[in-house]
């Protein structure tokens, strides 16, 4: 490789939230709280599903797998958020970022995977009653998780390498709170035509892919439901889907307001504030709009609250 081509950047400087220098110990004491409740709130879910054997069934099998990937990924940036908070200087080191790079999005697009999986587990469930059983074994759902891990993290081993070897010689101050692929490409000198066009039709795909077959999913559960003789088996379908309709609106309707976007329409200040979404608040609601809306996962905190 051309020595002209290589980086020469060692360290990063996280802009963050810089420009709210005066609230920064408010910031911090917010983003804690959120952390708290997070895995307080994700970790009682895996306790539950854990330890209540009415809830071993695939789709609490995937909630379960949602819960871990959700304590990971507000893992891989509040605590530096956290930590940079209470410190003038943010800095992460070159291979640090790009770790923080993979982690972020294997984890993120696992994420997308599982709301996926647990959309076809509905389907199963609802528009194949019979075949349910059969089709959906501890087996085939121990094998979907692994495949769409080793697809998230080789996806994304590719595109952290990738971004890695481009030219940083703009500046080394990235004007976020992580290591993003946005901030990142302002800070290259090199030609980024080509990488751009292919990062928006690979987020298209990456984010879309797992969406659309959410919607279609969702099509065909919803034209099964309405074909039930009863409001009672109408009303008993829908309440098992609400939970899962309520955290993919909340995942894609923010991801989606960053990723799937030209490169012209997108703000750095505002994508500062949309990323909070996606990365610390849905993480710690995910728990409580299935501990509300889902009858079984409320009947088994209840049991165990009361001992």
């Amino acid at each position: 490789m051309d020595k002209s081509n290589q980086s020469t950047v060692t360290e990063f400087v996280l802009f963050g939230f810089s420009d709210l220098n005066e609230h920064q110990k408010s910031l911090f004491v917010l983003f804690l709280i959120i952390y708290i409740l997070t895995l307080l709130g994700n970790i009682v879910i895996i306790t539950l599903i854990v330890s209540d054997h009415r809830l071993h069934t695939p789709m609490y099998y995937f909630l379960r797998c949602l819960s871990v990937v959700d304590i990971c990924f507000t893992s891989t940036t509040i605590p530096k958020l956290l930590f940079d908070l209470l410190h003038e200087v943010k800095t992460i080191s070159f291979v640090g970022c790009f770790t923080q790079l993979f982690f972020f999005h294997s984890i993120g697009n696992m994420d997308s995977f599982l709301l996926a999986l647990m959309a076809y587990d509905r389907y199963m469930a609802i528009c194949r009653p019979l075949h349910y059983t059969v089709v959906m074994s501890k087996k085939l759902c121990f094998l979907l998780v692994t495949a769409s891990w080793i697809t998230v993290c080789l996806h994304s081993l590719l595109y952290a390498v990738w971004i890695s070897r481009l030219s940083y010689c703009r500046s080394n101050s990235i004007y976020h709170f992580f290591c993003e692929i946005a901030p990142l490409f302002d800070l290259s000198c090199s030609d980024l035509t080509i990488f751009t066009l292919i990062e928006l039709v690979e987020a298209t795909l990456i984010l879309c892919g797992p969406f659309l077959f959410i919607v279609i999913s969702y099509g065909c559960i919803i034209t099964t439901i309405m074909k039930m003789p009863t409001a009672v088996a109408k009303h008993k379908a829908f309440s098992t889907c609400s939970s899962h309709i309520a955290v993919v609106t909340l995942f894609y309707g923010s991801t989606v307001a960053v990723y799937v976007r030209p490169p012209s329409a997108r703000s750095l200040h505002s994508d500062r504030y949309i990323s909070i979404m996606y990365i610390a608040v849905t993480p710690m609601l995910n728990p409580v709009i299935y501990s509300l809306r889902n009858k079984e996962v409320k009947t088994s905190l209840s049991k165990m609250l009361c001992g």
